[in-house]
């Protein structure tokens, strides 16, 4: 995996960069839409290439061994045969789900037992599982086993989180390289920066994840419940320490506004279920601010959904007509939703990347903050 970088701005962190893999080349920052188990719910194939064209997507390894299972993605030639995708993919180890089964899970230094959201049926994963269920996936970009801690916790449990996390890198790594890969692409391993909000923990594994001279590194356990502020100041932290010449994954982040304000920290890849969940649930981001299509106000509104004249993807839809549709709970109208989102998100990066080689990014952001935040 090859990385540059083009540009940067002179008055901050943010960088637009360029990775190459064996499915193609990308720039960042970038945003990967997160299609969980092979799929954006309720979005074709075509449809997403037609209108948001993504260069990377993110699977999650966790459900994909639960179903459809790891024999039947090897019997397809791996996930990219599976989905019929021929753009990159990058998958989650599994880490975050461990977390948020915390009333059904069992860790220790091994690794950990869990109990099957689909059926109940106990399954023990090791950070060695991890890396052999993702090499029968057949991901691009694959992430080491990890352990996320909860918001808050003390320093006590978030030191012995981290320390278990850089046991399982170290694990991951081992077994990365000593096995091969089923398909014809290569594979690359990123690691996790861990520690909860504790700047000396952030420090120390920040420092023992970039020692790894992996292609890449990850920052996990933000967007946990911490406060924004929080979450800056820890991405900020970790940002200055992991390598200036490896891209930099903020994982599971999140609003527009956390895209910008990251970007501006030296952030170059983000994937979060914000924009395509929301979409489902009627709430839309627009150039303006967020909307809910559900309310009464938009029931007679004739105009596209976006205020400025913005579609962000090759359609007309109109508020009304939108409504309409989840009034009547048409799926459609999820479907035009999530294409809308995630042609928003799109339009955000590009408009980033816009303002970075114009060498105006900080004003652009102050002016983004604002409307953002708008709630219409």
């Amino acid at each position: 995996m090859k990385f540059e970088i083009v540009n940067e701005d002179c008055n901050s962190s943010a960088r637009i960069g360029k990775i190459e893999t064996d499915h193609g080349s990308f720039e960042t920052p970038l945003f990967m839409p997160v299609a969980t188990s092979g799929a954006i719910k309720g979005v074709h194939n075509k449809d997403l290439i037609e209108n948001i064209y993504p260069d990377v997507i993110l699977s999650n390894t966790y459900h994909l061994y639960l179903r459809p299972g790891t024999d039947i993605i090897e019997n397809a030639g791996g996930l990219h045969e599976f989905m019929n995708w021929n753009n990159n993919i990058l998958t989650d180890s599994g880490g975050y789900q461990v977390y948020s089964l915390s009333n059904n899970r069992k860790i220790n230094n091994e690794g950990v037992k869990f109990k099957s959201h689909i059926d109940g049926s106990y399954h023990f994963f090791k950070p060695e599982d991890a890396i052999d269920i993702q090499r029968s996936i057949g991901a691009d970009i694959i992430m080491a086993f990890d352990e996320c801690a909860p918001y808050p916790c003390d320093k006590i449990y978030a030191r012995k989180s981290m320390e278990l996390t850089h046991n399982w890198l170290d694990r991951c790594i081992s077994r990365f390289n000593t096995t091969k890969k089923k398909y014809l692409h290569d594979q690359f391993l990123l690691p996790i920066v861990q520690g909860s909000m504790n700047k000396e923990l952030r420090k120390i594994s920040a420092e023992y994840v970039a020692s790894k001279d992996l292609p890449g590194n990850a920052i996990g356990g933000l967007s946990v419940g911490e406060p924004h502020e929080i979450m800056y100041e820890i991405s900020d932290l970790v940002c200055s320490i992991l390598p200036k010449n490896k891209p930099r994954y903020l994982m599971g982040v999140g609003t527009p506004l956390n895209l910008i304000e990251n970007i501006g920290l030296g952030v170059d890849m983000f994937d979060c279920v914000m924009p395509t969940r929301n979409a489902r649930n009627g709430m839309l981001f627009t150039s303006e601010g967020t909307i809910n299509i559900k309310n009464k106000k938009w029931k007679n509104d004739h105009s596209i959904i976006d205020f400025n004249g913005n579609t962000f993807v090759d359609s007309s839809y109109t508020k009304a007509y939108l409504r309409h549709l989840f009034s009547i709970n048409e799926n459609l109208g999820k479907q035009i939703a999530t294409i809308h989102n995630l042609g928003f998100y799109k339009w955000i990066i590009d408009s980033t990347k816009k303002a970075i080689k114009s060498g105006d990014f900080l004003t652009w952001k102050k002016k983004m903050n604002k409307k953002l935040n708008n709630r219409l």
